[in-house]
């Protein structure tokens, strides 16, 4: 009687456990599905960069001295030799004053010693009329020869000596004129680094006074990417991109450079490539992060389904027995393709589709070969049913025991 009651009580619950299973089955409820596409796919390889003016100037000073005026700031827009700042001229308006003297001087000391010269090629004439009527000794002649020689080497040092002064003089106006700093280029100023006040030196190298973005109507993107994907970007493949400021808009752009020198942190190499923006409402700023997706390939009227579908696996007991696997065959171009599954509803079960995947473009992939068909449903995995306890952030803070007190 006992071994009865035991039996009756294991068929029971078989059944139970039976009807609860195929109710969820044939609820709909338990599944999430998707149903197979026709169109197009991009290929993508992503990566992020900086958006930057094509051209930035940095406007510096060659000479050492105290900012006295600063005619632009942040955002002013300046055209070529406009003024943008000066230096304190003072002591460099000294310093010609001081040449000047010294070449005035110099000049001076030119006219003296022309004067000597001529007075001295007198007397040397002299002396050669007296010495042929043998009225000086030939060494007071020698003398007056070596007298002449020596006020003609003097003009020629003095001569000199003015050229020299020149030079002085020309570079301390040079220096003078770079106390007023012009703007190179048609721009706007993005970046200002000095004070009224400030001293800047020039001893070493030229200080930055701004920066200055030649336009900001055609700007770069310059990304960064791995050398995994680096051999499959090339010039001219188009590009989108979005920046946070921006999250709903798409901008577009191309790939204008690739460039050869790797740039290697923590062990992972990395290439810049440069991609060309077009910015006519000037919305895009220096500095912007972007998201870049270059678009490597592109497949037009492709079977296609969502990756979830691939990655789905269902529990044990609601799925079908598979066929033995089959080799895979090959795909375009004679390479094969990566063997998948994906599942799709037979009854209360779960029967699996033996499919060829292709390219990806990260969120739907190809599906090159297998027996599926467009509009058909595969499951993506599991839908969430009424009743089901909300998922909880584990790193979130937990209720207490006990409830509230």
């Amino acid at each position: 009687m006992k071994k009865l009651i035991v039996v009756v009580l294991v068929l029971a619950i078989t059944v139970a456990g039976g009807w609860v299973w195929l109710g969820r089955g044939n609820s709909g409820t338990e599944y999430r599905v998707a149903k197979v596409e026709r169109g197009d796919l991009w290929v993508l390889v992503t990566a992020t960069g900086a958006v930057q003016p094509v051209t930035q100037v940095q406007v510096g000073t060659q000479v050492t001295g105290t900012i006295e005026k600063l005619n632009a700031d942040f955002n002013t827009r300046v055209k070529a030799g406009q003024v943008i700042a000066m230096i304190d001229q003072a002591p460099f308006l000294a310093k010609v004053a001081q040449d000047r003297a010294n070449l005035a001087r110099a000049e001076a000391d030119v006219e003296r010693a022309k004067a000597t010269l001529e007075q001295a090629e007198k007397e040397l004439v002299r002396a050669k009329e007296l010495a042929r009527r043998e009225l000086i000794s030939p060494s007071e002649l020698d003398a007056a020869v070596a007298q002449q020689a020596s006020l003609a080497a003097q003009v020629k040092v003095a001569e000199a000596t003015v050229a020299q002064a020149k030079a002085t003089l020309e570079s301390s106006q040079v220096n003078l004129g770079y106390t007023t700093i012009v703007s190179p280029v048609d721009g706007i100023v993005v970046s200002r680094n000095v004070d009224v006040g400030q001293t800047v030196a020039a001893s070493l190298s030229a200080p930055t006074i701004f920066i200055i973005a030649a336009s900001l109507k055609s700007m770069q993107i310059e990304a960064s990417v791995s050398e995994a994907d680096i051999g499959r970007i090339a010039e001219g493949q188009k590009v989108t991109f979005t920046v946070d400021a921006y999250r709903n808009r798409p901008w577009e752009g191309r790939v204008a450079q690739v460039r050869l020198s790797p740039t290697t942190v923590q062990n992972v190499v990395t290439y810049t490539v440069i991609v060309s923006v077009e910015n006519p409402e000037e919305k895009l700023l220096p500095g912007m992060t972007a998201n870049v997706s270059f678009q490597v390939d592109h497949r037009e009227g492709v079977l296609k389904v969502p990756n979830a579908a691939l990655r789905f696996t269902p529990p044990e007991e609601a799925a079908m027995p598979e066929p033995p696997a089959a080799e895979a065959k090959r795909g375009p171009g004679g390479a094969r393709g990566p063997r998948s599954r994906l599942w799709v509803r037979k009854g209360t079960a779960l029967a699996a589709v033996p499919v060829q995947a292709g390219a990806t473009d990260g969120t739907f992939t190809e599906v090159v070969k297998g027996e599926i068909q467009e509009g058909q449903e595969v499951v993506t995995g599991f839908a969430a049913r009424e009743g089901d306890a909300p998922a909880t952030n584990p790193f979130g803070p937990q209720p207490r025991a006990g409830g509230r007190r």
